[in-house]
């Protein structure tokens, strides 16, 4: 490949990474239009959507473009991209080893294993029963289910990539453990159980990036990922509700 050519692979790789790791469209965009200036492209585009990323060194170029189809939430890749983009912009790596860390940062799997995530979300979803006003009592049964309402939804995530039905499967879990909790009287208040141990399931981040690309104007960007946040509060609430439709 000839230089340009580099160029152009590390910033669509360094653009993939970023979206598929949760970042906002509008930083996205920055750091390919930044990665490119610092190697000499003064006159490079991008334009980024949640589901893809287009970018062009000038008008005398073929574009590129990848679609993006699965996204999760990482935010360390993406402090590890905005590393490597700051050692691009001091002039610390040339565009090929700044090819080869980002080829080395997209083949690394989650930062934290599935066991520690699951365990982080059983406690805060302890925690966030009491914060919600719930008794100490509450803590435990909200603890369990969370922690295996967020073990089913990664469970479930791996079988069907629709990341809908996995969300609402998940509180449909978290609302039949709830239940059962307090049926065998481990628990005493239901409703903060049920929202503490969804709230690791809330897309928060979701929400956060899609006001700040609107304020950055960034339209189609941030009405497509409130809509996706949107989705996914429906989802966690319709699986709650039909437990609550049939017991």
């Amino acid at each position: 490949m000839d230089e340009r050519q580099v160029i152009s692979n590390v910033c669509m790789l360094a653009g993939k990474i970023m979206l598929e790791s949760g970042a906002e469209t509008y930083r996205v965009e920055d750091t390919m239009t930044r990665i490119a200036a610092a190697f000499g492209l003064t006159e490079a585009e991008s334009y980024a959507t949640p589901t893809g990323i287009n970018f062009s060194t000038d008008s005398h170029d073929a574009s590129h473009f990848r679609r993006i189809s699965k996204r999760s939430t990482d935010l360390h890749k993406i402090a590890q991209v905005n590393s490597i983009s700051r050692q691009i912009s001091e002039g610390g790596i040339d565009p090929r080893e700044a090819l080869l860390h980002l080829k080395g940062l997209s083949s690394t799997s989650n930062v934290y294993p599935y066991w520690l995530q699951i365990a982080a979300a059983a406690l805060v979803s302890g925690s966030f029963a009491i914060m919600f006003g719930g008794q100490l009592l509450d803590f435990l049964p909200a603890f369990f289910a969370g922690g295996v309402g967020f073990a089913a939804m990664i469970g479930f995530e791996k079988l069907v990539e629709t990341r809908f039905f996995a969300e609402f499967f998940a509180s449909f879990i978290i609302g039949l453990l709830a239940i059962g909790c307090l049926h065998f009287s481990f628990g005493v208040n239901l409703d903060k159980i049920i929202i503490g141990a969804v709230m690791p399931l809330v897309p928060g981040l979701h929400i956060t990036n899609a006001v700040r690309d609107l304020m950055a104007g960034h339209l189609v960007a941030g009405v497509s990922k409130g809509v996706e946040a949107m989705l996914t509060a429906f989802a966690i609430g319709a699986g709650v509700a039909v437990v609550f439709a049939f017991l």
